[in-house]
């Protein structure tokens, strides 16, 4: 039995990933200070004799006493409605909570993966987004708090791994959906689900013609497992290569739903980037991975979801 720590293991993709290494029989210390995580997504968990919660904010010193085998660092508002609401508390998680978590990776002799994002190419001048590709990012804009707290981690775990020689892994993590998410999550599928299931307008910010690439969370999980075992200390892509505009999302969402919700355009927000699409042959090469989950199947499980928890609120 493996232990790993997961900070943000309370949040949407940390808490899958809680229960994924449990269900493997590993044992699991998830590390969270419930920002923007909520302890709902993990309650089944509570008792499990393998699993233990921490509510602790990793932008101060962790402390934990016993081996830890694995750290996965997941912590950080992810939403642009999140790191605009808390862009003091996202760039001192990606730098200094980073940099606890490296450390203690350190004094743990633990192998250290880091939940980078497909922000880090901003509005991308290149497309599909390779992972030698440097980005085009505004570091003052209001997305520039979550960009560039996570181009610093990116940076930060790479001279951990030149310099202490630690066992690194970089995840550029793209767009991902499906259960546990949050309804005023405040991005694309989360939002378009909640309108459209409330019948109300579903909110596209310019044309929609701007484009997304979206992967299932059970995908996601696949993938990040892979990386974490592998020998690979350099990024790599996570996301579905299969392009689709936000205008089209929307049209599905409708569909899927079967709602009376009508299209809403507002102005297009600063930086939003117009393309994102990964190119995802290192990990097809290295890890064996790629998505299964096509969009239609995923997100007919995110609306059962969001119809299921709309009845127990």
């Amino acid at each position: 039995m493996k232990t790993i720590l997961i900070t943000g293991g309370a949040g949407f993709i940390g808490s899958h990933l809680c229960k994924k290494f449990i269900s493997e029989g590993e044992r699991v210390i998830c590390v969270d200070n419930l920002l923007t995580g909520n302890q709902k997504n993990i309650m089944e968990l509570l008792n499990h004799p393998h699993f233990v919660f921490i509510e602790h904010d990793v932008s101060k010193d962790i402390d934990y006493k016993d081996t830890v085998d694995y750290i996965l660092h997941f912590a950080s508002p992810a939403s642009p409605a999140d790191y605009q609401k808390y862009p003091i508390q996202t760039l001192k998680v990606g730098s200094l909570g980073t940099h606890n978590a490296l450390g203690f990776a350190r004094a743990k002799n633990s192998v250290f993966l880091l939940a980078s994002t497909s922000e880090v190419y901003g509005d991308p001048l290149v497309h599909p987004q390779p992972e030698d590709y440097w980005g085009n990012v505004n570091p003052i804009g209001p997305r520039g708090v979550y960009d560039e707290a996570k181009r610093f981690a990116e940076a930060l775990t790479l001279a951990y791994y030149r310099t202490h020689r630690i066992n690194v892994k970089i995840a550029r993590i793209f767009n991902t959906y499906g259960p546990l998410m949050r309804f005023n999550d405040g991005r694309a599928i989360p939002n378009f689900i909640s309108q459209a299931l409330s019948n109300s307008p579903i909110t596209i910010f310019g044309d929609g013609s701007q484009t997304r690439s979206f992967c299932y969370i059970d995908d996601l999980a696949v993938g990040l497992s892979k990386l974490l075992y592998s020998n690979c200390n350099e990024p790599v892509n996570l996301g579905n290569p299969k392009e689709m505009t936000l205008l089209e999302l929307a049209k599905s969402v409708i569909e899927l739903t079967h709602s009376k919700s009508k299209l809403e355009f507002k102005e297009l927000p600063q930086d939003d980037p117009r393309v994102r699409q990964p190119d995802i042959s290192r990990a097809k090469k290295i890890l064996g991975w790629e998505p299964k989950v096509d969009v239609k199947s995923g997100l007919i499980k995110t609306i059962n979801y969001f119809k299921n928890s709309s009845l127990t609120k």
